[in-house]
């Protein structure tokens, strides 16, 4: 069973053709460089973009692959969630390639892609809590098998990867923000400054990251970052007396120490919440196996955090390789060969759904 699938729900224009659970060819087109000067993504340009290298891309991957067109029994693209003008681009293409060829079109929501993703390549979904921490979606989900899913604690507003994004451009750091942070939080204390756990004892499993972004908001005018080229010298005041919660002198601080302290102190407070919530679902649903994926999860003080702790509790932790938490299409493909097993297939006359829901 070879299936040929596209994701195009944001800034990434990917092809991927899996046959059986063996990954022939996976493409992928970055746009980073397009949207970096931007400071995030721009929907016209993104689009624009994937009519550009989409082709190219579909040309690539099947020449890599070595096979004919007649040869591959479906076709899979993502139809939502994501923005409008990009997942129209990916969904046209895959569906106007299974009209042409003759055979099933299966329309793949990218959240369901990320939750599989760490089961790629195996035969069977085993049941299981699904942590998925991307750009756009912060969920705990209840996994039952491929297309059984209950949501048990939606995003309320900005998600952990939007935060991320955010509080790097408050800092003046590049994007994307998440790698950007987390590079500079390696060399950063956690406990430096004091920032709000969000809804961590909402009594529910929802998420909810605006608050910390306000709370970075407010706090950084109080805090005082030298200058790139500045020595270390004392500031007057008392704002190190309630900011910092270490004992070393504040006053010889370079800006680099400063930067990675508040990174480490962010990157921290997104981690206590993604951690206490995902175990209260596990003890919620008595499910003894945790998986992540997405974007964020890609960071690895996050990575490391959720294993130590399941590995206390004993539980199962599975995570999704790194190249597989991106955006890519390879895990559209999973998601698609293993609904085509179960005999789903979607409909020509079925639309993209910038909000689609995957419950």
């Amino acid at each position: 069973m070879t299936t040929v699938a596209i994701e195009t729900s944001c800034d990434e224009t990917a092809v991927a053709i899996l046959r059986d659970r063996q990954l022939l060819t996976s493409e992928v087109a970055s746009q980073i460089a397009e949207h970096e000067k931007f400071g995030g993504v721009v929907p016209e340009v993104a689009s624009r973009n994937h009519l550009a290298q989409l082709p190219h891309l579909l040309e690539r991957a099947m020449a890599s692959a070595n096979i004919p067109i007649n040869e591959i029994d479906a076709f899979a693209a993502t139809s939502g969630p994501g923005l409008a003008s990009s997942l129209l681009v990916g969904n046209s293409a895959a569906k106007g390639l299974a009209i042409g060829a003759g055979k099933p079109f299966l329309a793949i929501n990218h959240l369901e892609g990320h939750l599989l993703s760490p089961f790629f390549g195996s035969k069977i979904i085993e049941p299981n809590i699904a942590l998925v921490v991307s750009g756009g979606h912060t969920l705990l989900v209840n996994v039952r098998g491929v297309g059984e899913y209950e949501i048990l604690g939606p995003t309320l507003d900005d998600a952990a990867g939007e935060a991320f994004d955010k509080v790097a451009k408050l800092l003046g750091l590049g994007y994307p923000g998440g790698p950007e942070i987390e590079m500079r939080a390696q060399k950063g204390d956690p406990k430096r400054f004091d920032l709000p756990r969000s809804m961590l004892n909402s009594g529910d499993l929802n998420f909810s990251f605006s608050g910390l972004k306000t709370a970075v908001r407010y706090l950084l005018p109080k805090v005082v970052i030298p200058s790139e080229n500045a020595s270390p010298a004392r500031t007057e005041g008392s704002r190190h007396e309630t900011l910092n919660v270490t004992h070393r002198d504040p006053s010889t601080d370079t800006r680099d120490e400063v930067l990675a302290d508040f990174c480490a102190s962010f990157q921290q407070a997104v981690i206590d919440v993604l951690r206490e919530k995902s175990l209260r679902a596990l003890q919620q649903t008595k499910s003894r196996r945790l998986t992540m994926s997405g974007g964020v999860s890609c960071n690895r003080a996050l990575r490391e955090n959720l294993r130590a702790t399941c590995l206390k509790n004993g539980i199962e932790f599975l995570v999704a390789q790194p190249w597989l938490c991106t955006d890519n299409a390879a895990m559209i493909a999973f998601a698609a060969m293993l609904r085509l097993q179960n005999g789903i297939v979607s409909s020509l006359a079925e639309e993209i759904d910038p909000n689609l829901a995957l419950a």
